[in-house]
């Protein structure tokens, strides 16, 4: 007795966030200038506090608190002493009891001294520490200042603008030697980059032009009435084998050029895109009788509309593709949340393992096995997506999904 298969479930909500949490303090990162300064700082506090243990100990040699009084009063009649420091010696008193009082009072102000003299010198030494922190986290910042700078322009060139250069003044020290050997890197990898673009424009009108010509003279042949049938067999497969290459080509060349970033942006909504996409990929998904379902909320980016539709696209056919045989679904959502656009094509299919998931985005790769010998398509499709999200300052990410199949998210910047 057959037995119906169970509904497919729903797309687990992924528990993780791909965006980057910045740290609520910043300040206090342990970066070269703040160690520099607590190194500045505390060199200078620990020299004042033995400046300060030396000073109180030659101090308190000289008084020598319990020491003798420098007088005594030997003999003498109707001797009458007033103080308001030293209250001990005041009344009649015998010469005894008067040269001991004089001794207490003498110790006592002593031990002021000293405890006035400790006081006011630690108060002295923290307000000149931090003095010295202040001066040295500026100290630090002024002699760090290259370093900055070679830091923004690193971070410019990540953008794909090998144009700009440290050009670093000052000194011939270390870190203008490594400003201009930065700079002399740059100039390298600009000759290369701009190499490569050349290469890219001209493989692409070498290999287009040919491939059109195939495709045309096929055409020609094929719409022959008088042709025989087994030589509109052959003309069918060598124009699918060239609509193949067609497609491997493109791929290729987008794929260069999408590893760039993009320079002209425009607000893009994501969920204009999936919508264009999934109407793209419908006729097929019906085909196989795969649904597609899925709300889509407005999430507008910064970029390429043409490369965004491309990720759009390439994820939900690799989903219609790539399911179970009756019964799958494709689910595409897209939202804005967290300071991010995301876009999330969730799919029934095959069991993937998670040791797998690094391959599915490197060119000509399945799982487990090369991707040229497939039907589905060139194998470039997963490789292009993440080149264009990164072009786009995002990130692409897969998760295996319970039962079977994938969770593909991509997160851009708003």
């Amino acid at each position: 007795m057959a037995t119906t298969p169970p509904p497919p479930s729903a797309p687990p909500k992924p528990t993780w966030d791909p965006a980057q949490v910045e740290s609520p303090f910043p300040w206090l990162r342990p970066t070269i200038r703040i160690r520099l300064t607590l190194l500045y700082g505390g060199m200078f506090l620990i020299a004042g506090i033995l400046l300060l243990s030396i000073i109180y100990l030659l101090a308190a040699q000289a008084l020598h608190v319990g020491s003798s009084p420098p007088f005594r009063i030997v003999s003498g009649t109707k001797i009458t002493v007033t103080s308001s420091t030293c209250p001990g010696v005041a009344g009649d008193q015998s010469i005894e009891q008067f040269n001991s009082a004089i001794a207490a009072c003498m110790d006592t102000q002593r031990k002021h001294a000293l405890d006035d003299l400790l006081s006011r010198s630690l108060m002295a030494l923290l307000g000149l520490s931090i003095i010295a922190f202040a001066f040295g986290y500026a100290m630090a910042g002024r002699v760090l200042s290259p370093l900055g700078k070679i830091t923004r322009t690193a971070r410019r060139v990540v953008g794909s603008d090998l144009t700009r250069r440290i050009e670093l003044d000052g000194p011939d020290d270390e870190l203008k030697e490594l400003a201009d050997t930065f700079d002399e890197m740059l100039d390298r990898l600009e000759r290369a980059f701009t190499a490569q673009q050349r290469f890219v424009g001209n493989a692409s009108h070498e290999l287009r032009t040919p491939l059109a010509i195939n495709r045309t003279l096929l055409e020609v042949h094929l719409s022959d009435p008088a042709a025989p049938v087994e030589l509109q067999q052959l003309g069918r497969t060598l124009l699918a084998t060239n609509e193949r290459s067609e497609q491997l080509v493109e791929g290729l060349l987008l794929l260069a050029r999408s590893d760039n970033q993009i320079v002209e942006r425009k607000p893009v909504d994501l969920a204009e895109v999936a919508s264009r996409a999934i109407d793209q990929a419908r006729s097929e998904a019906e085909a196989k009788g795969v649904e597609i379902r899925g709300e889509r909320a407005p999430a507008v980016v910064q970029g390429n509309g043409v490369l965004l539709e491309r990720i759009a696209l390439n994820l939900v056919q690799n989903a219609v593709r790539y399911n179970v045989p009756e019964g799958g679904w494709v689910e595409v959502t897209t939202e804005a949340q967290h300071g991010q656009a995301v876009l999330m094509v969730s799919n029934t299919g095959p069991v993937v393992p998670a040791y797998e998931i690094d391959n599915l985005f490197e060119p000509f790769r399945r799982l487990r096995t090369e991707r040229t010998g497939s039907d589905k398509g060139v194998g470039l499709g997963l490789s292009i997506a993440r080149s264009v999200a990164r072009a786009h300052g995002g990130r692409i990410a897969a998760v295996p999904r319970e039962g079977g199949g994938l969770v593909m998210r991509v997160t851009l910047p708003l």
